[in-house]
């Protein structure tokens, strides 16, 4: 039995084809674990902003049990973070506190947490606590 041109061939081009598939394969299984990691860091960033931003609103709502003529428009820092509370108009009823964090604040890969806060006045149950796209 000899071997002909054509047999060599063939078993050269399966070798190449075989081998891009692998390789498709291995790249593939690579860069999933390369993204995944940037989905848990872009997962523990929101879970870090939301929890500065409930932090924020709830010194808020404190300062407004203390003081019932808050206003906020202030900014508190928490270790390396700050947090905005906005505007409060703490006649309205219901008093709607708006609480704003980013993390981490000095890169380019920034997650927002924006908080809005309902409570009646002047006893100041909350109504509603929800995050929102912007305000």
């Amino acid at each position: 039995m000899s071997i002909t041109s054509k047999d060599g061939f063939i078993a050269l081009t399966s070798a190449v084809v075989i081998a891009v598939l692998l390789l498709a394969i291995t790249l593939s299984l690579g860069l999933t674990g390369f993204f995944a990691r940037f989905n848990i860091l872009a997962a523990e960033y929101k879970e870090r902003s939301l929890s500065l931003a409930e932090g924020c609103a709830a010194s808020a709502l404190l300062k407004l049990e203390v003081d019932s003529t808050y206003t906020g428009n202030e900014t508190i820092t928490v270790a390396n973070s700050t947090c905005d509370i906005l505007t409060i108009i703490p006649t309205a009823n219901p008093i709607v506190v708006r609480a704003r964090a980013t993390f981490p604040q000095n890169t380019v890969e920034k997650t927002f947490t924006n908080l809005v806060v309902t409570v009646s006045n002047p006893d100041l149950d909350i109504i509603s606590w929800k995050e929102v796209p912007n305000h």
